[in-house]
C-alpha cells in the first residue's frame, strides 16, 4: 500500500488516474460507492485508492489540488468501514490509513480488487446491472451487459485455452511438434516422467487433449493443444487468424505507398515449431556486431540484439496475448528498431517489468513452453531483457500495453546512447544545471518520443518521489512540456529544443499506434503513459553509432555490419557534460558534489546565490541540486534568504511554479 505523501505527489503532478480517486470526503456519498465497486470490479487492476479529504480543481481557488482535511476522521472511517459492508452485495474489505499533511487529516482507503467468483460488485438498492461500476481512466463507468458476460465468463476457474474444439480430432496433431517437446523436454529434464508416456498419454497430460463432450470414448483437441501442436491445416480451419506475420519495411516508417511495398512472411504453424524459426528468421536479419577473439583467424559475427532479448519478447507474444481476439501477431522490423504486436494488454503492470512475478492469462500453454525452457520462469522474462540490453549498451526496451484497446507493444531499438551525437546535443543544456542523471533522461526523451515517471526512475535508479521532483523541475526550467493528466502524465521535449524533422518523424515512428494495422493509415502517437512503460540504461560508456542509411540498405538481407562492441577494443568515455558556464563549473560543480549531512549552513546559503546567479530555479530544482528536502530548504534557506534580501521571487507569490533569482546588487 502506497503512503499517502507518494500518492499526493502522484496527485498534484500526475492528477487523477485508474488507480487514484480523491474526494472532499466530508461524507461517505453515493459517488465513493461507484468508485469502490469500481475498484473492486476492474479485472487485472488489483484495487485502487480512495483519498478523502481532498478539493479537486474544480473546487479550488487555485486550481489545484489542496488538502482541506476531515473535520471528523474517527466518524467518516466507521462510515466507510460500515458501508463497504452494507451496501453492497458482497463484502468489501478495505484497508483504511489516516496521515496528516499540513497540519490536516486525510483519509487514505485501498480497495481491493474482489475474486473473479465474486463479480460484479455492485450497490445492492440499484441491482445489475446500474449498480455495478468499472475503472476506466479517472472515472467510474456503468457496467454494460457485456461486461456482465465478461465476469460471468471470469467465474470459470479455467483459463480460454482450456476450452475444447470438439471436432479437432488426434488426426490434426502435427507429429513433428511431439517430437519437438520431447526433445527439448529430455534436455531440460531427462528423468521427466511424462517421456514416457505415449503419444496420446502426454498430450493428454499436457492438457493438449480432453475427453470429446459429444463423443463418448473418443478425444478432442483443446485450444491450447491445437495452438502448440496442431498442423497447418488444421489450425488455418479453426483460426484462420491466429498466425503470426513477421514483415520487413525498408526505412524506419511505415509506407503505404503500393510501389514501396513490405516484405511479409505468414507463420501458421505449432508453437513448438513456430517459435524456434521465428528466433532464427529475426536474428538472421538483424545488423551484426563482429570481431575477432585473440589468438583467432576467424571473425565472430553476433546479432545486435541479444538472442535472449528476442526470444523473451517472442514468447511473450505468443504466450501471453489474449487468443480470444482474432487477429494476428506481428513482428515488424524496421532499419532502426524491432516491433512486436500482440492482442491483449499485459496481465502483469508494465512499470513491474523489472521484478520478478507473473499473471498468465494461458495457463496450460505457459506451463508447457516453460517446461521446455522457452519462457523464463516466475515471470522474469522482463527483466531477464532489461539486463541483455543493458549488457549490450543498448537503448533498453519500450513496454507499451493499453487496456482499453487491448493491446501489447514491445519496441527493440539498435542503437546506443550517449554516442557523440547525444553528448553535443546535450551542450545546449549546459546552462540549465543539469546533474547527469537528468542529462541522461533528455537522452533517452529524445530517443524514444517522451518521458515519464516510470521512464526516469527506472533510467536512474530512483524513487518515485524522487523521480516526480526531477522532472518538475525540468518542466518548471522550461525543457520539457507536460502532456496528459492522471495516469497519462508525460513529458515531451520543449519544441525549441526538438531535434531535426527527419529525426521527430523517427520518434513518431516509435509509437507503435503508428502502425496499428497494414491499412498504412497511421495515427497521431498515443502519449498515454498509463499505457507506457519505457526504459533506458544508464550508459556511461560510448559505443560506435550506428548508421542509419548503412542499417536500411542493409538490414533486410541480415548482412550489415557494425564495428566490434567488445568492450575491450572500444574506449570507454565518461559522460562529461558541460552543466555549467565555464568559468563557474569547476568550482561550483565539485562543491555540489561534495555535499553531505553536515555542511554548514552558510555553504548552503552562498550555493543557492550563486546557482540562482546562473538563472533562477524552482525549490524542487534546487532539492535536485542541493540534495535536501524541499520542505526543508524553504524554511531553512529559501524563506531566510528572501526575508534577507538577498533572494526575490520571479512570480507571484502563490504561483506553484515559482522560481528564484539572486538579487543583484
Amino acid at each position: 500500500m502506497l503512503t499517502f505523501d507518494e500518492l499526493w505527489e502522484i496527485l498534484i503532478t500526475e492528477d487523477e488516474g485508474v488507480e487514484i480517486e480523491a474526494k472532499k470526503g466530508s461524507e461517505v456519498s453515493k459517488s465513493c460507492w461507484e468508485t469502490i465497486s469500481a475498484f473492486s470490479n476492474e479485472p487485472s487492476l488489483g484495487g485502487g485508492y480512495l483519498i478523502l479529504g481532498i478539493k479537486s480543481p474544480k473546487e479550488s481557488e487555485t486550481n489545484n489540488y489542496e488538502i482541506e482535511g476531515i473535520a471528523d476522521p474517527d466518524k467518516i472511517q466507521l462510515d466507510l468501514a460500515t458501508q463497504c459492508r452494507e451496501v453492497f452485495n458482497i463484502t468489501i474489505r478495505p484497508q483504511i490509513e489516516t496521515a496528516t499533511k499540513d497540519g490536516k487529516i486525510v483519509i487514505v482507503a485501498f480497495i481491493p480488487e474482489v475474486q473473479p467468483s465474486e463479480k460484479p460488485v455492485y450497490i445492492s438498492s440499484r441491482g445489475l446491472p446500474k449498480g455495478a461500476f468499472r475503472r476506466t481512466a479517472s472515472s467510474d463507468q456503468k457496467c454494460t451487459e457485456r461486461d456482465m458476460e465478461l465476469f460471468y465468463k471470469e467465474r470459470n476457474a479455467q483459463t480460454y485455452d482450456t476450452t475444447t474444439i470438439p471436432d479437432a480430432t488426434l488426426d490434426d496433431i502435427d507429429p513433428e511438434a511431439i517430437a519437438a517437446y520431447r526433445r527439448e523436454r529430455q534436455a531440460v529434464n531427462p528423468n521427466a516422467s511424462e517421456l514416457n508416456y505415449d503419444d496420446q498419454r502426454l498430450l493428454f497430460a499436457l492438457n493438449a487433449i480432453t475427453k470429446n463432450p459429444n463423443q463418448k470414448g473418443e478425444y478432442c483437441l483443446t485450444f491450447a493443444g491445437l495452438i502448440l501442436f496442431g498442423n497447418a491445416i488444421a489450425l488455418r480451419r479453426y483460426f484462420p487468424m491466429h498466425r503470426i506475420d513477421y514483415i520487413l519495411v525498408e526505412g524506419k516508417e511505415w509506407v503505404s505507398d503500393p510501389d514501396k511495398r513490405y516484405q511479409s512472411i505468414e507463420i501458421r504453424e505449432p508453437l513448438l515449431l513456430a517459435i524456434p524459426k521465428l528466433i532464427t528468421l529475426v536474428l538472421n536479419d538483424l545488423p551484426k556486431a563482429f570481431g575477432l577473439e585473440e589468438n583467432e583467424i576467424h571473425r565472430r559475427e553476433t546479432p545486435l540484439i541479444p538472442r535472449k532479448v528476442i526470444r523473451e519478447a517472442i514468447v511473450n507474444a505468443v504466450m501471453h496475448r489474449n487468443y480470444r481476439e482474432r487477429s494476428p501477431v506481428q513482428i515488424i522490423r524496421f532499419s532502426d528498431r524491432l516491433e512486436i504486436r500482440n492482442p491483449g494488454y499485459s496481465l502483469k503492470p508494465t512499470d513491474e517489468f523489472d521484478q520478478p512475478g507473473s499473471k498468465t492469462r494461458n495457463e496450460q500453454i505457459a506451463a508447457v513452453l516453460h517446461e521446455i525452457n522457452l519462457a523464463e520462469t516466475k515471470g522474469s522474462g522482463g527483466s531477464v531483457m532489461l539486463e541483455k540490453m543493458l549488457e549490450a549498451n543498448l537503448t533498453l526496451p519500450l513496454f507499451v500495453s493499453n487496456r482499453d484497446r487491448d493491446y501489447f507493444h514491445v519496441t527493440l531499438f539498435t542503437h546506443h546512447l550517449l554516442d557523440r551525437n547525444d553528448i553535443e546535443w546535450l551542450t545546449q543544456f549546459k546552462n540549465y544545471g543539469l546533474s547527469n542523471d537528468e542529462a541522461k533522461a533528455l537522452v533517452v526523451l529524445r530517443q524514444v518520443g517522451m518521458i515519464n515517471n516510470l521512464i526516469y526512475r527506472v533510467t536512474n535508479n530512483f524513487d518515485t518521489l524522487t523521480a516526480s521532483h526531477h522532472l518538475r523541475r525540468l518542466r518548471d526550467s522550461g525543457l520539457l512540456v507536460q502532456q496528459g493528466k492522471g495516469s497519462a502524465t508525460c513529458y515531451t521535449l520543449n519544441p525549441e529544443f526538438q531535434p531535426n524533422k527527419e529525426s521527430e518523424a523517427d520518434i513518431s515512428n516509435l509509437d507503435s499506434n503508428t502502425t496499428n494495422n497494414l491499412s498504412g493509415q497511421s495515427e497521431v502517437p498515443n502519449l498515454d503513459s498509463s499505457t507506457l512503460m519505457a526504459v533506458a540504461l544508464s550508459g556511461q560508456s560510448e559505443a560506435p553509432n550506428l548508421d542509419s542509411s548503412t542499417l536500411e540498405a542493409k538490414a533486410l538481407s541480415g548482412q550489415s555490419e557494425t564495428p566490434n562492441l567488445d568492450s575491450s577494443t572500444v574506449k570507454s568515455e565518461q559522460l562529461t557534460l558541460e552543466l555549467f558556464p565555464t568559468i563557474e563549473k569547476e568550482s561550483l560543480e565539485e562543491r555540489l558534489a561534495k555535499i553531505g549531512k553536515r555542511n554548514k549552513p552558510e555553504e548552503i546559503k552562498t550555493l543557492i546565490l550563486e546557482l540562482c546567479e546562473i538563472k533562477p530555479r524552482s525549490s524542487s530544482e534546487l532539492e535536485s541540486l542541493l540534495t535536501k528536502n524541499r520542505k526543508y530548504l524553504l524554511n531553512e534557506y529559501l524563506k531566510p534568504l528572501i526575508n534577507e534580501g538577498l533572494l526575490e521571487y520571479t512570480k507571484k507569490t502563490n504561483d506553484p511554479h515559482q522560481t528564484y533569482r539572486t538579487v543583484q546588487k
